[in-house]
């Protein structure tokens, strides 16, 4: 039952946290009010650690907070849980892709994408460069 419980709260994390890692963190409060599954000092530790380990701090804590819960197998839900729905919508739009791949205002937009994302990229590093670097806000 707990399984079920720890799949069903972190699938519904992971479909309406929108926004990065961050996101979850409602989620996660909410989620240990309702189900006294941690406190919120220990989901304070677990940001913490969660943010101090390599990898998304997301995904991150559904392993942090499904460890805490029911060990290995809760861990591994947890995290399966989380990235399910991203993988669920990943799936759904290449295939909609794959129908438009060969339209050619599609093929157009997509190229016109590359140097726009080249742009916004390198904006945000001459950002951060002239914050750290030279100081300047």
């Amino acid at each position: 039952m707990i399984y079920l419980q720890l799949f069903f709260e972190f699938f519904k994390t992971g479909l309406f946290a929108v926004g990065g890692g961050m996101a979850t963190l409602p989620f996660l409060y909410d989620m240990a009010e309702k189900t006294s599954w941690f406190t919120s000092g220990q989901l304070a530790d677990m940001i913490a650690v969660s943010e101090s380990t390599p990898g998304p701090i997301g995904v991150n804590m559904a392993t942090y907070v499904g460890f805490t819960t029911a060990g290995f197998w809760g861990g591994l839900i947890a995290t399966l849980a989380l990235v399910t729905p991203s993988v669920i919508i990943i799936v759904i739009i290449s295939y909609f892709l794959k129908a438009f791949r060969e339209n050619k205002y599609v093929d157009a937009a997509f190229y016109g994408l590359r140097p726009a994302s080249t742009g916004l990229i390198a904006a945000a590093g001459m950002t951060v460069v002239s914050i750290t670097l030279l100081q300047m806000d």
